[in-house]
């Protein structure tokens, strides 16, 4: 049976068919899914049935994996894979994957382990398509401007609103602090496209105040959080979907009323991010060798 892809909405997301991911995959079957991750930016796959190994194997058909993280801890026993559950925190904040070290993932996986009765969705929305929305003059703008993106970020929660377990998953996240400039939009390494590159770790415009910057910051963010940008993914049981890390940006909606949610994330490594005059990104703090190489 040939690969189908479905589209799930007009500017990101489409359902994959036809292809058993709990087996090697051909050339040519690896080459289909790249394609359509390059058109649609993030490609979902029902009825798998794959354990950690599994998923690790399938994310290796696209590049080296990272660890699972570069501060957090991952599953027992398989140090590429990051536990997303819900007893250890919520990714209820928009973002793209770990952009506060020189080189993020190219590419995301998310397998769902345990799935609540209601809510839990996850949000993505495509960078590429928020790029393309701005007026002229913002693009312009744009295209000019370098921001810093760190883990030691703004929770936008007052310390004294947070538990002893919240204070040490935050003291745990930024256990090693990094900092790190990338372009504002960053070109797609494979597509050539443009994409709004921001999200929660970026903290400043380079060369602008923190209050400046995090007005140009909100501005541009409106456009990729459009809802004509975003897939509204709900998971259901043996479910994954591949997301490129480099063009898009995703929240965990934390609407399921604190019942267990778990997937397992496992991510690919990737290439330093170039702007649209061909600077790359350059890194002011943290070395991250630990948890990624770098992609070529």
């Amino acid at each position: 049976m040939s690969i189908e892809i479905s589209k799930v909405t007009a500017n990101i997301g489409a359902r994959v068919l036809g292809v058993d991911i709990s087996k090697p995959l051909d050339e040519e079957q690896v080459t289909a899914i790249r394609e359509a991750l390059n058109v649609h930016k993030a490609l979902a796959f029902d009825d798998v049935h794959l354990d950690d190994e599994g998923q690790q194997a399938f994310a290796r058909h696209f590049g080296d994996l990272t660890t699972a993280h570069p501060t957090v801890a991952a599953v027992d026993g398989a140090p590429n894979v990051l536990p997303v559950d819900s007893e250890r925190g919520r990714a209820n904040h928009w973002h793209t994957d770990v952009t506060f070290v020189l080189n993020p993932p190219q590419a995301s996986t998310l397998r769902s382990i345990t799935v609540p009765p209601y809510g839990g969705e996850t949000l993505i929305a495509s960078s590429a398509a928020a790029y393309r929305d701005l007026p002229a003059p913002l693009r312009a703008l744009a295209d000019t401007l370098w921001a810093e993106h760190t883990n030691d970020y703004d929770y936008a929660v007052p310390e004294e609103q947070i538990d002893e377990e919240q204070a040490a998953q935050r003291a745990q996240f930024t256990s090693i602090k990094f900092r790190t400039a990338h372009p504002v939009v960053r070109v797609h390494p494979l597509t050539g496209e443009r994409g709004l590159f921001i999200g929660g770790f970026a903290q400043r415009i380079v060369g602008l105040s923190v209050g400046e910057s995090r007005k140009l910051l909100d501005l541009f963010q409106s456009y990729v959080t459009r809802p004509e940008n975003i897939l509204r993914w709900r998971w259901s049981p043996n479910q994954l979907v591949l997301f490129d890390n480099r063009i898009t940006q995703h929240y965990a909606i934390d609407n399921y009323d604190g019942r267990p949610r778990r997937l397992h994330r496992v991510t690919v490594a990737g290439d330093v991010p170039v702007g649209i005059e061909g600077k790359e990104s350059y890194s002011i703090e943290g070395d991250a060798s630990h948890y990624t190489s770098v992609a070529e």
